[in-house]
């Protein structure tokens, strides 16, 4: 287990989300990105919460964002270096993002992701 200084771990999933391909982030709207600094559901890294694009019909309007949470205390505590973090918080957001397009668990496996 490494600890991660929380502003360098939010940094950490800001560059993840910078790094995502534009074409992807074009597509992107009305979702949040959060990191929760203490504790999540057992065995999650991350977690999307919403209404994944490909479920969302022509009456998808006045809605909260959508919400991705990374889980900073859960990732930390599976690495042991500064880099593993930074990779897994990487694999974590494209992970969360799949399921905001409206991938399953099961097709991200398979992608590895």
């Amino acid at each position: 287990m490494i600890e991660i200084d929380p502003e360098r771990f939010e940094d950490m999933v800001a560059a993840a989300v910078d790094g995502l391909p534009e074409e992807f982030g074009k597509l992107m709207s009305n979702i949040a990105v959060t990191v929760e600094h203490w504790g999540g559901p057992p065995g999650l890294l991350g977690l999307y919460q919403g209404v994944p694009l490909t479920s969302r019909g022509s009456h998808y309007a006045g809605v909260l964002p959508d919400r991705i949470t990374i889980y900073r205390q859960a990732i930390c505590a599976i690495c042991n270096t500064d880099s593993e973090v930074s990779e897994q918080v990487r694999r974590t957001v494209i992970h969360e993002v799949g399921h905001y397009f409206g991938i399953g668990d099961h097709r991200l496996r398979e992608l590895g992701w």
